[in-house]
């Protein structure tokens, strides 16, 4: 697995766990299992697309909020990455 590929699971996992614990949700509120959602929180796992959906869900977020929260703890600054995805979506209208 690549690096890039290694950091951003981690940070997904990062992600919802601090919307998790700022909404006061419980790993077991959140998916399959407590289990399941540790591990996705350790970074050990990554969710599938349908699984960040409910997951954002539970959580009272948009999916591309949590992605681009966890694009934001791996260092990214919202500014940025807010202004590429305004750019890109712009160019696909």
């Amino acid at each position: 697995m690549r690096e890039w590929q290694m950091e951003i699971r981690a940070a997904v996992g990062i992600a919802i766990r601090k919307i998790r614990i700022s909404c006061a949700v419980p790993q077991e509120g959140l998916g399959p299992s407590q289990s399941y959602v540790s591990d996705v929180e350790r970074g050990m796992k990554s969710p599938s697309i349908e699984k960040i959906d409910d997951i954002a869900t539970v959580l009272g977020v948009h999916p591309v909020t949590l992605l681009a929260y966890a694009y934001v703890q791996a260092g990214v600054p919202a500014s940025d990455l807010l202004e590429r995805v305004h750019s890109e979506l712009s160019k696909l209208e």
